[in-house]
């Protein structure tokens, strides 16, 4: 019990320490290099921070576990219900017009998407499945690759927070890839312990993915998007989650079901439902409110968030 409750508070020690290492990395060489923050959120950091759903996923997905659809669903609607709610409840976000228009957009299309195959696929995904899913991130690609070239013909911003990194572009990418390394060693810290209970009590793999699991493989965007928030770096927040988002639908999901075929071990019609209903709520929060993420849509998405538990708690 001792050693558990001393790897809890590593964990968490990891996780805060991890995240502001990232930010700052992160910033300094979206500056030195010269693209934007939203692009450094939507490519390294949502990258990073998906990395323990792709392996808890890929992991699941060679034992034949249901615990991978369940994940990157419960995983989705936490990043945007959850973790942006809280952001804006911490720190009011503007978000970009680009956002708005396409990165978000694109989100709820690959949502729609992965419903369609799943609902088709009687909760299951095949390997034709997701070779059609890593098709979609493929445009994705493209699309942020097209996003880099426009950036570097923007000027570089004048705001000088950290020179300390952004003129040592070594120590910067140091700072970047230790700040991920401690973000997700400390989620797995954090979260081993919890699943382990929830087994013991006889929880459905599916269940604990949508839960336990998707609350802990989201920890790394919950610390390091509340992090970019107080640092008021609110591209890389968002561009963080919706990232991240589309890389666990389209990435994971895409990889894990090209890898062995998956199948949830329960109904996720509703799971589904809310991980489109959380993207659409985010698009039609921001549109309303003049590109601005406030206190007063936090909370509504954090009521989204418990509305979406209780129904999950309801149906396992």
């Amino acid at each position: 019990m001792i050693i558990n409750i001393l790897l809890l508070i590593a964990g968490f020690a990891l996780l805060v320490k991890g995240a502001d290492y990232l930010i700052d990395g992160s910033v300094a060489i979206a500056r030195r290099i010269g693209v934007s923050e939203l692009f450094i959120g939507l490519t390294i950091v949502a990258f990073g921070t998906s990395a323990p759903e792709l392996a808890v996923s890929i992991k699941a997905a060679i034992s034949g576990s249901g615990i991978a659809i369940g994940n990157v669903l419960g995983s989705n609607v936490a990043n945007v219900a959850l973790i942006l709610g809280a952001v804006a409840i911490f720190q009011p976000l503007k978000i970009s017009r680009s956002t708005i228009r396409k990165e978000i957009p694109f989100v709820v299309v690959a949502s729609i998407a992965t419903g369609m195959l799943l609902l088709s696929g009687s909760m299951a995904l095949n390997r034709y499945d997701g070779i059609v899913l890593l098709c979609f991130f493929v445009i994705f690609v493209d699309y942020l690759f097209a996003m880099a070239r426009d950036d570097r013909i923007l000027e570089l911003e004048e705001e000088k927070a950290i020179p300390h990194l952004e003129h040592k572009i070594g120590l910067a990418i140091l700072a970047t890839v230790g700040g991920l390394v401690g973000v997700v060693f400390g989620s797995d810290l954090v979260v081993k312990s919890g699943i382990e209970l929830a087994r013991a009590f006889g929880v459905s793999d599916t269940l604990i993915g949508v839960t336990l699991v998707a609350f802990g493989t989201s920890l790394p965007e919950l610390v390091t998007s509340i992090t970019a928030g107080i640092k008021k770096k609110a591209d890389l927040a968002i561009g963080n989650i919706v990232g991240s988002n589309i890389f666990n639908l389209l990435l994971v999901l895409g990889v894990s079901s090209v890898i062995s075929p998956i199948r949830a071990d329960r109904d996720i019609t509703q799971d589904i439902v809310f991980t489109l209903a959380s993207i659409v709520f985010l698009l039609l929060l921001s549109g309303f409110r003049r590109r601005k993420l406030g206190r007063t849509g936090g909370v509504l998405l954090l009521s989204l968030y418990v509305a979406y538990i209780y129904m999950s708690l309801r149906a396992g």
